[in-house]
């Protein structure tokens, strides 16, 4: 990393090559007000805030728009900087609510923290009040214009963090206002509901109906509810932005960040992600499970030259169980330069995802497939070997043990005749077939419970032959736990 050396305010600042001198300041702890300015957008200069003395150069530019360069010698307050910025503030305030400056409800607002930064307590300039009503007719935002200081914030996120361009300034000068083409509404436009337009807003002219944003732990599933209900943490809109470019390989890539089996996840995942889906308060969710399965099955492997492993570290790691948490660990673990083996009590690797889930569901191809992928990392997979004694792992000299064993035991109902021939746990009864063994069935067969494992029983049973099969279960079908496609595809 190259580094310059300049003078901001008579103390020496280092910073980065290619930085400009607002981000300079700020890194040094040297504030310097904006509005048009975040750290994710590209520099804008429009409020006129950030302005500052630079020697050598004329007037006073604005610091967000300015590179640091080598020697550069900085002043961000003098007398004459502080007035212009106060009567920037006071044009930028004289077209906004007057109760701006004392709402108690504005304690996040930007525009308020800078204007009392400024020592601006009170409105003394008023143009001609806008009076635009307040747009609720979007299904998730509201908008509302008369807080607009027209920064361009918004207009730029939606540009260049999320490529969609929606929004964007409508007419020229005092009748400029931000909006969408033809005044059409948001989803009509075409936009994503992404939200990233809000986050940026510096005073409220756009926020959400809930106020999800600005509730504290609610904030990260409000702004990317799929990314925060999905178990693995993946980054879904990334790698859907990625499909919608043909950009498959990459898609493929974001999913391996989280988790190796994209495809075996395109095939089984419960997609809670798609449940939270904002698009589904415009129309329905977007196919986030099937647009994974779509991605890795296009995937050209492009994203493996690109693919990093540390170096060795001579530590060496016995994982036991071959299911999808040891095969996980084994793969980042080999990434991370760690000696790793996998040791599995069944004769085939893949735990729950090979005897638990049915081939209808999950062809073994497939999950042959990633497994021979994954361990492309070189790790060791070693069948019907059933671990005993943890200390003889260690005797054996590795440094660390992860216990991958599953969950391959069904639940017990305590009821009487449980044990009773022709009764058995529907885990059993998969993991038989999965392997291939021969289980005799009569003609009519019960099951009992409503859960995923009960669905893929019963949809097992008649796949073997079975003429009549009865799924038993306590409460109302509404209630069952099992997913409603699985229900679906069960009757």
């Amino acid at each position: 990393m190259e580094t310059i050396t300049l003078n901001i305010d008579g103390h020496k600042v280092i910073t980065e090559k290619g930085k400009t001198v607002l981000e300079a300041a700020l890194d040094a702890g040297n504030y310097i007000p904006s509005l048009c300015h975040h750290p994710d957008l590209s520099p804008l200069g429009a409020c006129r805030l950030c302005i500052v003395e630079i020697e050598g150069i004329r007037g006073l530019p604005t610091a967000c728009t300015t590179l640091a360069a080598e020697g550069m010698i900085v002043k961000t307050i003098t007398p004459q900087i502080e007035h212009i910025r106060r009567i920037a503030m006071e044009l930028i305030l004289a077209a906004h609510p007057p109760d701006c400056l004392v709402c108690p409800q504005n304690l996040n607002c930007q525009l308020q923290a800078v204007a009392q930064y400024l020592g601006i307590s009170e409105q003394r300039l008023r143009l001609r009040p806008k009076d635009i009503p307040l747009n609720t007719d979007n299904p998730l935002f509201e908008h509302d214009l008369d807080k607009c200081i027209l920064c361009g914030r918004c207009v730029r996120a939606c540009y260049e963090l999320r490529g969609v361009g929606v929004l964007s300034f409508i007419k020229r000068g005092k009748e400029t206002y931000i909006g969408t083409a033809f005044d059409r509404s948001l989803a009509d436009a075409g936009c994503r509901f992404c939200g990233a337009c809000i986050e940026v807003c510096p005073t409220g002219a756009l926020r959400d109906k809930n106020g999800l944003l600005e509730a504290g732990d609610s904030r990260e599933a409000a702004l990317v509810p799929c990314q925060h209900a999905c178990p693995a943490g993946i980054d879904i809109p990334r790698y859907i932005h990625f499909i919608g470019q043909n950009r498959y390989s990459e898609a493929a890539a974001v999913i391996r960040e989280k988790v190796p089996f994209p495809r075996v996840l395109g095939y089984v995942c419960d997609h809670p992600c798609e449940t939270v889906c904002r698009r589904l308060e415009i129309n329905e969710a977007i196919a986030i499970k099937g647009l994974k399965r779509f991605a890795a099955e296009r995937d050209s492997g492009a994203w493996k030259k690109n693919s990093k492993k540390a170096p060795p570290t001579d530590k060496r790691v016995a994982i036991v169980g071959s299911g999808p948490a040891g095969l996980t660990t084994a793969y980042y673990l080999s990434k991370l330069g760690h000696s790793v083996i996998v040791f599995e009590a069944l004769p085939v690797p893949g735990g729950m995802l090979r005897v638990g889930i049915p081939e209808y569901r999950l062809p073994k191809e497939v999950l042959d497939a990633e497994i021979e992928e994954i361990k492309q990392e070189s790790f060791n997979i070693k069948t019907d070997t059933k671990i005993e004694s943890l200390d003889s792992l260690f005797k054996q000299g590795y440094d660390a043990v992860f216990l991958a064993i599953g969950a391959h035991q069904g639940t017990k109902m305590r009821v009487e005749g449980e044990d009773s021939p022709g009764v058995m746990d529907a885990i059993a009864f998969l993991r038989e077939v999965s392997l291939g063994r021969k289980v005799q069935l009569g003609n009519r067969v019960a099951v009992i419970g409503g859960g995923n494992v009960a669905i893929d029983a019963a949809r097992t049973a008649l796949r073997l032959g079975a003429e009549d099969v009865t799924i038993i279960y306590r409460r109302t079908r509404n209630e069952m736990p099992a997913s409603a496609e699985e229900v679906e595809g069960a009757l």
